[in-house]
């Protein structure tokens, strides 16, 4: 399988890296500015009509940069699934602010202990006309920046996702902490009212909502190991010790190797996602083996860049410190790698 990819694609991962390098912090508007918050958009409202690969491409020079920007809950957990399930009239709505940098959007995929229902707890029951959603949403990314919140849920007639205003009345948001400090919340719901208009797709939504979060996050981490391992190859190359470079003592060359193949693997295995739901093909297993990876794989990878860093791997301002505690985040996205196991198991055996 050739992953190789074309000019385009290459544009696009080289326009994403130099405009986030310029300005890791405040890239989110840069993004916008050069087109990149478009490029899954529909072309009549303005975007490249792209899907879930191009969108991980971006992703991945975001992780790769250690920016604090909006990205997965934007595009992966927003822009994708709107345009894969929205009516013209939610898309219109929604996609070309997000695409200019004026609004935000995340989706509420997780429950209290319970990573990616596909029967959520959280309920949405017939009321006049429309809907009342009740229940609980936990590690939700940019709650109190989105304009809507992708909330799935239970209903008579099966899974579905509403498109839920977070200052609606009924929504009660509550900041929680994460490894990297960025913005998260639990969302409380209380009979939260929804119009037949808020509902987002048909009764796939959910499955779909789920394939799309996790390409992302797995993209993510992609661009994140590797930016991690780029930081602590060029540590251990010019990092001397007893005269020569650590890189030179045998131990540490083997542990950079452990890293070094641990990245690979995950940007294949995402890459590998990505691909098949860009093309419209079955995904599940090839997300459920990036999801495990990425789970398990990474935050060791981490470990070990820590270690060969010595004491300025404990140093929190140092730039190591943003890949560890995105990647600590990120795996703690997908549900933890004891659970990312049962997930692949039951889809193999099945």
């Amino acid at each position: 399988m050739d992953f190789t990819l074309d000019e385009t694609r290459q544009e696009i991962t080289g326009l994403a890296g130099a405009v986030l390098r310029r300005d890791s912090d405040r890239g989110w508007q840069g993004l916008a500015d050069a087109g990149l918050l478009a490029l899954a958009l529909p072309a009549e409202l303005g975007g490249d009509g792209f899907g879930a690969l191009e969108i991980a491409l971006v992703l991945t020079e975001v992780g790769r940069a250690g920016a604090r920007v909006p990205a997965l809950s934007t595009l992966a957990l927003g822009v994708l699934p709107i345009k894969h399930l929205g009516s013209t009239a939610q898309q219109t709505a929604l996609l070309p602010a997000i695409a200019a940098g004026e609004a935000l959007v995340t989706a509420a995929p997780h429950e209290p202990s319970a990573p990616f229902p596909a029967e959520p707890s959280t309920t949405a029951i017939p009321s006049g006309g429309g809907w009342l959603v009740s229940g609980t949403k936990t590690c939700v990314p940019y709650a109190s920046e989105a304009v809507k919140i992708l909330v799935p849920v239970s209903m008579p007639g099966g899974p579905a996702v509403f498109l839920v205003d977070p200052r609606a009345d009924g929504v009660t948001l509550v900041e929680t902490r994460n490894a990297s400090g960025s913005p998260e919340s639990t969302v409380q719901l209380a009979r939260v009212r929804c119009d037949r208009a808020d509902q987002l797709g048909d009764g796939d939504a959910v499955r779909v909502l789920h394939q799309y979060a996790l390409a992302g996050a797995a993209a993510l981490a992609d661009g994140t190991l590797a930016g991690a391992l780029e930081l602590a190859s060029g540590h251990v190359r010019t990092r001397e010790q007893f005269g020569r470079p650590l890189a030179t003592f045998q131990a540490v060359a083997q542990q950079i190797a452990d890293v070094y193949i641990a990245s690979r693997t995950l940007h294949l295995a995402a890459m590998s996602a990505a691909w098949r739901l860009s093309a419209g093909l079955d995904a599940d297993t090839d997300l459920e083996v990036a999801a495990y990876w990425l789970a398990e794989e990474a935050p060791r990878a981490l470990a070990t860049c820590h270690h060969l860093h010595g004491g300025l791997g404990l140093d929190i301002t140092y730039a190591l410190h943003r890949f560890s505690s995105a990647i600590k985040d990120l795996s703690r996205f997908v549900g933890g790698s004891v659970f990312r196991l049962g997930e692949l198991g039951e889809l193999v055996v099945t």
